[in-house]
């Protein structure tokens, strides 16, 4: 027997060679062995069995017969492989008069109860319209898919689908069912297509690591520098390398220290975290918006205006805790990884990256505490960190409160709403000795408590405090405001200052050094860098600040093509087209937070 697969499927020169298939699928599919006879209800009842369903023939519906050709045989062939399944196709004449199948079939499942309907990949004995000389012609037409199955989720068709593979999907809804299940085996997830998937997710302009190896370097001879990378990985022999120590200037004007893993650490780590959030999303709380799959700022943004609208909030808490990613406990990281994964080549992982260190100038150190901001692991060891340490504590402690308490978190940064000072304060002393036990502390000049809210304006006016007090939380300064028409209290959102500030100083800095290039380099640049300030930050309400940044880049770019010479000298009548060229006019680009809130969570 010999066989030649193409697609799956194998095409059998011995009509004899799929007789033990074909027993073992009709097992399958009918629970019973094949050969066996029917019963006499089934062949006098107008139920459909599952050769007559296979053959398009119903008891309701008439029967098919094929216009040309001998009449098919009602035998079922179940041929295939075991990695993609037995196919059940009813033998039709070919075009040149054999019997045999005359394309090819895909997987389903007959609907033994369906009344007038057939399987989609039952192919109707239809000649070509070019007649029986062009053997190549498109054959027949088939019919549409049937309804039986839509209801179904359709399985990954390959490992390299974007979708999470079937052990993945098990593995969540393992994780959602049972909030206590600790996962023992991991590591067989971390294919070398699962490899493959995490190298194309990086970024290609990404900065190289300690290694200096780029994606466009290690993109040479790919499938072999996986296989070793899995090799290693499965095999114990792989080593981190120290990340690469870099420094990122600060709107406040210090500097933020980041850690640039290497290449291959980069996508081992992404592998890793894409199998560990399968279990940890099932987990996070729903006020948890930092760094997690299908969410983002704007969703926090939006979750904190609806609630301070719709709750009973009088205090605001703004907190931030003081260098969380340089002082996460090693081992309370552990414990709390632990707490779900007791697979230990996952755990001996996350211990590698947590104490490889950083590389500084050329000079190693270790680390004792915190995680690099930077690797591509640390988003999502720091928030498995905070929910253990502040989300479960917090939604704990809420239920004791006296009155509303709402609380949006995004990394590190948390904003708390409380209907009475009481509870504000006390939380606010309880979340100290919490922090406390796990080696953290707040940031005293970032933490705050204010009176915000409905009647905060009407409370200082009675006391002569003057206007309510704001706060700055994702890159927005919060303000209580009334609308114009009907007074109702709304939440004023603007670009914090500083931010604005350091922004305009970057685009400044970059058209003095672009100053002799052509207005349409320097035109197209600009248009870039402007709409993707306004993708963020265009939103209600904040058009004075767009409108001011835009004017401030105007006036400093026609500073600039001023100083290129002295013989003409560009005034403003001939600028005013370049810039509304270039520079593009602020729109607003975001929906209300409660038009998006409610369209994402409805009630």
């Amino acid at each position: 027997m010999k066989e030649s697969h193409g697609e799956g499927l194998a095409t059998h020169t011995d009509p004899e060679s799929c007789v033990g298939g074909r027993e073992a699928g009709g097992e399958a599919l009918t629970g019973a062995r094949t050969g066996q006879p029917l019963s006499d209800e089934m062949k006098s009842s107008g139920t459909p069995t599952l050769l007559t369903e296979a053959e398009g023939n119903t008891g309701g519906g008439a029967r098919r017969e094929p216009s040309w050709g001998p009449a098919p045989s009602k035998t079922l062939r179940t041929c295939g492989n075991s990695l993609n399944g037995n196919r059940e196709v009813p033998e039709v004449p070919s075009l040149d008069g054999r019997d045999g199948r005359s394309g090819k079939a895909g997987s389903h499942t007959p609907d033994a109860y369906a009344s007038g309907k057939s399987d989609g990949c039952i192919v109707p004995g239809k000649p070509p319209n070019k007649g029986r000389v062009n053997l190549s012609a498109e054959a027949v037409e088939g019919r549409r898919p049937t309804k039986g199955n839509t209801l179904q989720t359709a399985a990954p068709r390959t490992l390299g689908r974007k979708n999470a593979s079937n052990g993945l999907q098990r593995m969540r809804e393992a994780a959602r069912k049972d909030k206590n299940a600790r996962f023992t085996a991991l590591l067989h997830h971390i294919t070398q297509e699962t490899l493959r998937e995490s190298f194309h997710a990086l970024r290609r302009q990404a900065a190289p690591g300690v290694d200096g190896l780029t994606c466009e370097q290690y993109q040479v001879d790919l499938g072999d520098r996986l296989k070793d990378l899995h090799d290693r990985v499965h095999g114990g022999s792989y080593r981190a390398l120290p990340s690469r120590r870099v420094y990122i200037p600060k709107s406040d004007g210090r500097r933020r220290p980041l850690g640039i893993a290497a290449l291959e650490d980069k996508i081992v780590q992404h592998a890793v975290s894409q199998v560990l959030s399968c279990i940890y999303e099932e987990d996070f709380l729903g006020f948890s918006y930092g760094f997690r799959p299908g969410r983002g700022a704007h969703d926090a943004l939006d979750a904190l205006s609806v609630g301070l609208k719709s709750k009973k909030v009088n205090w605001v808490l703004d907190a931030d805790i003081q260098g969380f990613f340089d002082t996460i406990d090693h081992e309370w990281m552990v414990r709390f990884v632990e707490h779900r994964v007791a697979d230990p080549r996952i755990i001996r992982l996350v211990r590698k990256w947590l104490r490889v260190g950083v590389s500084e100038d050329g000079t190693w150190s270790g680390a004792e505490v915190g995680t690099p901001q930077g690797a591509i692991i640390s988003p999502l060891l720091a928030n498995v960190y905070l929910h253990y340490v502040l989300d479960q504590w917090a939604h704990h402690w809420r239920r004791s409160a006296s009155g509303d308490v709402i609380i949006v978190r995004y990394a590190d940064d948390f904003v708390l709403g409380f209907q009475h000072r009481h509870d504000a304060e006390r939380f606010l002393s309880d979340l100290k000795a919490r922090l406390e036990q796990f080696g953290l502390a707040l940031h005293p000049g970032k933490t705050r408590l204010i009176e915000f809210g409905r009647f905060a304006a009407d409370n200082r006016r009675k006391r002569g405090e003057g206007r309510p007090e704001a706060f700055d939380f994702l890159g927005f300064t919060h303000c209580c405001a009334k609308t114009r028409i009907r007074k109702r209290f709304h939440i004023q959102r603007r670009t914090v200052k500083e931010r604005l500030r350091a922004f305009l100083a970057k685009v400044k800095a970059t058209l003095r050094k672009r100053m002799h290039d052509p207005i349409i380099e320097v035109g197209s640049w600009l248009q870039r860098v402007v709409l993707g300030y306004y993708r963020y930050h265009a939103v209600s309400g904040n058009s004075y600040a767009l409108n001011t940044l835009r004017q401030e880049i105007a006036w400093y770019w026609l500073k600039m093509l001023r100083r290129r010479g002295q013989k003409q000298r560009m005034n403003w009548k001939t600028f005013s087209p370049i810039v509304k060229r270039w520079i593009p006019v602020p729109k607003v680009m975001h929906p209300y937070p409660n038009e998006r809130f409610y369209a994402k969570h409805p009630r």
